[in-house]
């Protein structure tokens, strides 16, 4: 592998996941399997699981109780898993390069990518691109044409983005408890903070989850007016740190999907 193995895992990820989504009939939850031979669809009642792959009884599991958009999306991530297991070359140079916990983070992650790659033909990724350009308006818009979460889609944005990007996902709600300790003054109230976020490969920074959104940034005007917001403004970290970056924020069914563009010195973490 290249001296960055993720990164070369990754790419291989989205090749195998492609490869078979380009092989099905369609991507609803009931054709993802069909390019999987001998192995089993059951829906049942997992509790606080999504879902499962067991590959000694050739079975996926998908928890019956879950919303069917998220029956599809761990569906694809559990097909990521089957496709990862018979790539012997792949989970070979994974087990060469981590172990323990950070084995199954990265496995994971893989099966992320690959959930986002079956389900995001990279034709209507392409076109959303070139139309919109690399911002938070195309994760908004992606998610819609594809029928995905904006979380699916945006490890798939993620991954095309060729500048220094961080996209997340905001709503309002309970903050962590992690969180609403650090901020006593805010108690019960429901607060707009980030749900998810990813940043391009070569962006050092990442916004974690919980971090709250300042009520005059672009984020929360978008969510406030329900209109694209657009303009020069900061990434707001966790720490209480800004860093100048370009924001385009967009309102998405009572989420807003955001891009924060940032200067090249990013890349390095300068």
């Amino acid at each position: 592998m290249t001296p960055d193995p993720f990164s070369a895992a990754k790419v291989r990820m989205r090749e195998l996941a492609a490869a078979y989504a380009a092989g099905l009939p369609a991507l609803d939850t009931h054709s993802l399997t069909e390019g999987l031979e001998g192995i089993e669809l059951k829906f049942m009642p997992m509790g606080w699981r999504d879902g499962a792959f067991d590959p000694e009884h050739n079975v996926i599991l998908i928890n019956s109780e879950a919303r069917p958009e998220r029956q599809r999306f761990t569906l694809a991530h559990e097909i990521g898993h089957a496709l990862l297991l018979g790539d012997d070359d792949l989970l070979s140079d994974l087990h060469d390069a981590y172990e323990g916990d950070e084995l199954e983070q990265k496995i994971e992650t893989l099966c992320n990518v690959a959930a986002a790659a079956i389900l995001i033909p990279q034709n209507l990724l392409g076109e959303m691109c070139e139309k919109y350009g690399y911002t938070g308006e195309t994760l908004a818009r992606l998610a819609r044409r594809a029928e995905v979460s904006a979380s699916t889609a945006l490890y798939a944005l993620t991954e095309a983005t060729p500048e220094p990007t961080i996209y997340a996902v905001c709503a309002r709600g309970q903050l962590p408890r992690d969180m609403a300790r650090e901020l006593p003054d805010v108690g019960g109230e429901k607060v707009l903070s980030v749900r998810a976020s990813s940043s391009t490969r070569e962006v050092k920074y990442t916004l974690a989850n919980g971090t709250p959104i300042p009520a005059d940034h672009p984020v929360a005007v978008a969510f406030d007016t329900d209109m694209r917001e657009e303009r020069e403004s900061y990434v707001p970290f966790r720490s209480g740190k800004k860093m100048k970056a370009y924001v385009v924020a967009y309102p998405l069914r009572g989420l807003v999907t955001v891009s924060f563009g940032l200067p090249r010195s990013a890349k390095s973490g300068e």
